[in-house]
């Protein structure tokens, strides 16, 4: 029996990737900006909501099923974009595209993919996203977007809270941008913590060793080659005037990810917004800012129905996603409940923490007495 399918909850796939993974990579999944206030206000934030059961409900079985932008799934959860997968484990991308294809959910592929987004499209057995950053430029990103579309990926996610990188200090502290630099110089003092996971290092050299951004392809320059996210965040910079080019290069339906507040929630409307994602990013830009589930009912309000909204940030458990639910999300995204599961074992470590999350659910609908997600609204959660 593998490691993580004795994981009970998420938080023990946590402590199973940062066993397996160099100090370096894990706190790149596990860290956020600042003090990380945001970050962990992401999950507090759900134990100030607690529920209102109807009980002696008679027992049958749960409906998880919903649709997202006309996309039949399986669960209410999603596999949010987290760049760098292919970091943690070997082609992690293709691996977790095709987990949650197995799960009958949508993957959601980050521009900051190690793997091509053609291959991802190949390795998924379910629907996919492209998540959009402007990396390289207009041209390549257009070149990106076609590419998606052409590879058949359903929806376009553009994340709108990248103005400047935040200030991830876990990250500088393990020398993340040095030892991405190329300077052995520069590299040599934070090398030892990569020594340190010598199954984790094998793992890496066999899978190509130091991977590039193959979905961002810069004219006149070729792929783009791996560097410091933070600095490459900050030249991908997107503005509500781009969304008309990026509108009629994709021709089809268009998340806006990143928003918290009504303002920008009608802007998103006013673009033509299929879809909305309520999202802090996890905590890793502007620290301080409002917790996603505390955000979600003013979106939610003034959106009026007009598009969908989704959230993600701080998602550890079932009952976060039902609670989340019950406030008007449509859907929810997990990242770092997947990663640890894919740090933790790959494949089998993402298909227990979606398991996890699954089972979760289930039994809180059943003690809740609501056994269908589209059922359920704010009467069953108290504020």
């Amino acid at each position: 029996m593998n490691s993580a399918a004795r994981a009970v909850n998420i938080d023990d796939l946590r402590r199973l990737a940062k066993r397996r993974l160099p100090r370096v990579v894990f706190d790149y999944i596990d860290g956020g900006s600042g003090a990380e206030f945001t970050m962990r206000e992401n999950c507090r934030i759900f134990e100030a909501v607690t529920f209102r059961a109807r009980n002696a409900v008679a027992r049958m079985d749960c409906r998880l099923q919903t649709t997202v932008v006309g996309t039949p799934i399986a669960l209410p959860f999603l596999l949010a974009p987290v760049g760098s997968s292919r970091l943690f484990f070997p082609r992690g991308e293709c691996v977790a595209a095709a987990q949650a294809g197995a799960a009958g959910t949508i993957y959601t592929l980050s521009t900051l993919s190690g793997c091509a987004l053609e291959d991802v499209k190949a390795a998924a057995t379910g629907p996919v996203w492209y998540q959009l950053y402007l990396l390289g430029g207009r041209e390549a990103a257009e070149g990106a977007i076609v590419r998606a579309r052409d590879a058949g990926y359903r929806a376009l996610v553009v994340t709108i809270d990248t103005a400047v990188a935040g200030q991830r200090e876990r990250d500088v502290r393990n020398g993340g941008a040095e030892l991405v630099s190329g300077n052995l110089w520069r590299m040599l003092p934070h090398i030892p913590q990569l020594l340190a996971r010598p199954r984790w290092m094998l793992d890496f050299l066999r899978d190509g060793g130091m991977m590039k951004f193959p979905n961002v392809v810069i004219p006149g320059e070729g792929v783009m080659a791996y560097e410091d996210v933070g600095a490459a965040l900050e030249r991908s910079t997107v503005s509500w005037d781009d969304m008309g080019w990026i509108r009629d290069a994709w021709r089809g339906p268009i998340v806006i990810k990143g928003v918290l507040s009504s303002e920008d929630a009608r802007r998103a409307l006013d673009v033509g917004a299929e879809a909305i994602v309520v999202s802090n990013h996890g905590g890793r830009q502007l620290d301080c800012v409002s917790a996603t589930l505390r955000a979600l009912p003013e979106v939610v309000e003034a959106v009026g129905g007009r598009s969908e909204v989704l959230l993600d940030g701080g998602i550890r458990r079932g009952s976060d996603v039902v609670k989340a639910l019950c406030l008007g999300a449509r859907a929810v995204l997990i990242g770092r409940a997947y990663a640890y599961g894919l740090g933790a074992a790959g494949g089998a470590g993402i298909a227990r923490a979606i398991e996890i999350l699954r089972s979760d659910v289930v039994r809180t609908l059943r003690l809740l007495g609501c056994l269908d997600v589209a059922a359920l609204n704010r009467s069953y959660v108290e504020l």
